[in-house]
C-alpha cells in the first residue's frame, strides 16, 4: 500500500484528538486561519457556494459558517472519521463528500474554494492538477483560499523551519507525545515553497495570485479566477 493511501487511516485514528492540540501545533493559529477566511473577501461577490477540500473536522469550515452563513458549504475529506467530527460540530449546515483530492472535484461552478492543511499531502504535479481542476471549477471572479504548510525555499530555510516549529510547539505547551503523533501526520507532507505554489496558480490561470500571510512554513494563499 502507498504512503498516499495510508494517510486517511492514519488521520481517522487520530481525529478525536485532532483539534484539541491545534492550537499548539499551529504557533500563529488565529492568524493563519483569520487571514484565510478574510480572503473571501477578495471575490467578485459575496460567496454563495463554497467547497471546502482536505475538510478534517472542520476547523476552517466552522468559521467560514459564521462568516458566511447564507451560503452552501461542502465539506471534502478522504477520512471518513475526520468528517463525522466536522458533522458532529456543524450538522445540517454543511453537506458531506468522502473523496481524495486527486477524485474529479463535486460539480461547481462554485464562488469560492477553501482548503487548509490539506493539499500538502499531495505530489508537486498532484498540486499543479488539482490548482488547474480548481481554477476550471470556480465562477468567473472566484477566489482560491489555501492555508497551507509549506516548504523553505531553500533546503537550510526548510531545515530551520521544521526546526522553528517544532521548538514553538513544544513551547505552547505540546507534548512530545503531541508531536510523535504530528511527525506520524508530516510523513505524509509534500509540502511546497510558496514561490513553487505561487507559480503554478498562475499557470493554472489565476492571473492574481499572492500570499497574504506567513509565518515560517505556515502560509495563505490567495488566487483569484479572472472575471
Amino acid at each position: 500500500m502507498a504512503a498516499e493511501d495510508r494517510a486517511p487511516d492514519v488521520f481517522d485514528r487520530q481525529a478525536g484528538d485532532y483539534d484539541a492540540v491545534r492550537r499548539r501545533l499551529i504557533p500563529a493559529f488565529d492568524d493563519f486561519y483569520r487571514t484565510a477566511v478574510a480572503a473571501l473577501g477578495l471575490a467578485a461577490r459575496r460567496p454563495r457556494r463554497i467547497l471546502d477540500l482536505g475538510a478534517g473536522t472542520g476547523l476552517l469550515a466552522r468559521r467560514v459558517r459564521a462568516a458566511h452563513p447564507d451560503a452552501e458549504l461542502v465539506l471534502l475529506d478522504a477520512a471518513p472519521a475526520m468528517l463525522d467530527e466536522a458533522r458532529a460540530a456543524l450538522g445540517e449546515q454543511a453537506r458531506y463528500r468522502v473523496a481524495d483530492l486527486a477524485d474529479p472535484l463535486p460539480d461547481g461552478p462554485w464562488d469560492a474554494v477553501v482548503s487548509a492543511l490539506a493539499v500538502h499531502h499531495l505530489e508537486d504535479a498532484a498540486k499543479r492538477d488539482l490548482f488547474a481542476r480548481v481554477h476550471d471549477a470556480l465562477v468567473p471572479g472566484g477566489v482560491f483560499v489555501n492555508a497551507e504548510q509549506v516548504a523553505g525555499p531553500t533546503p537550510r530555510l526548510d531545515a530551520a523551519f521544521r526546526a522553528w516549529h517544532r521548538e514553538r510547539a513544544l513551547a505552547l505547551g505540546a507534548s512530545e507525545q503531541d508531536w510523535r503523533e504530528a511527525e506520524e501526520r508530516m510523513a505524509f507532507d509534500r509540502c511546497a515553497s510558496v514561490e513553487d505554489q505561487l507559480r503554478w496558480l498562475r499557470d493554472a490561470g489565476f492571473a492574481d495570485a499572492g500570499c497574504l500571510f506567513q509565518d515560517r512554513c505556515f502560509a495563505v494563499l490567495v488566487a483569484l479566477r479572472p472575471g
